[in-house]
């Protein structure tokens, strides 16, 4: 199972839709795709139906109680979308509280990783949508993930929020036992404003080593798809936005599939040096 996380320190930059894109996509190859919610203000859990403030079971379950949670526990938190091989981990409102709750705990930013662990052998692939807000929540994410997407929307305000966010991510690897993948993929671009052009232009001359060379453009059909509770790739399977998204897909596969090949070269030759 591959664990990806989706986060930004801001808000509005496409997370949400970028989760939703990429999952709807795995699910076409035939993989079986979990996407959690780790925002109390649920933006992924009413794209799909639910509403957050009815619901009695959510990832707040994941930090209550014992620092490990069972397999059928984390699995009853599990519901099903209109996608096929697509569920979610829905969130609530009490998610909100979790940063108080957990203050001087021991473990607290391991929950989301402990928990995806127990169940690794049910999911091809689980999408972390992340809160645009520093703290445990995000943590648990940075701290669960291979991969780390960081969606950024091409105008001056997105960019100050990536400056805050790479600055986490250093923290981050200081803490992590093995280095944090990330790639930073532009958002929202329309090259018809000199304001995504040029903040474009700074992005690969500022992040040039970790930024997607591609961009997702302005579309008005994630807006729809949205509306209607449905992943883009169903609305519109060939559009702009949708094409975008599954390039990005394949890039980020073809680049775990060289890390995989690379670290089973690493281990082959390990073997044959102690044989």
């Amino acid at each position: 199972m591959r664990v990806w996380a989706i986060a930004n320190q801001k808000g509005g930059v496409g997370k949400t839709t970028s989760t939703v894109s990429l999952a709807g996509l795995l699910t076409e190859q035939g993989h079986k795709v979990l996407v959690v919610d780790l925002d109390p203000h649920g933006s992924l859990t009413s794209y799909f139906g639910y509403d957050p403030d009815s619901l009695t079971s959510s990832t707040y379950q994941l930090f209550q109680g014992d620092d490990v949670v069972s397999k059928d526990a984390i699995l009853a938190l599990v519901v099903d979308t209109a996608v096929p091989g697509l569920s979610l981990i829905p969130t609530s409102p009490a998610l909100a509280t979790v940063e108080r709750q957990m203050t001087g705990k021991d473990g607290m930013g391991l929950r989301v990783g402990k928990a995806m662990s127990v169940i690794e052998a049910e999911f091809d692939y689980v999408l972390l949508d992340c809160p645009p807000v520093l703290g445990v929540l995000m943590i648990n994410a940075l701290a669960a993930c291979e991969r780390l997407l960081v969606p950024v929307q091409t105008e001056f305000l997105a960019l100050k929020g990536l400056e805050r966010m790479t600055r986490t991510m250093q923290m981050i690897q200081k803490a992590r036992p093995q280095p944090l993948t990330f790639t930073i993929v532009a958002t929202m671009f329309d090259r018809r404003t000199q304001a995504s052009v040029s903040s474009l232009n700074v992005l690969r001359k500022q992040y040039a080593d970790n930024l997607w060379r591609t961009t997702i453009p302005v579309d008005t059909k994630l807006r729809d798809a949205s509306r209607l509770g449905k992943v883009p790739s169903q609305h519109d399977p060939e559009g702009r936005a949708v094409r975008a998204y599954r390039q990005l897909m394949n890039y980020i596969l073809a680049e775990d599939k060289q890390v995989e090949d690379d670290q089973k070269d690493a281990k082959q030759a390990s073997e044959q040096l102690t044989a």
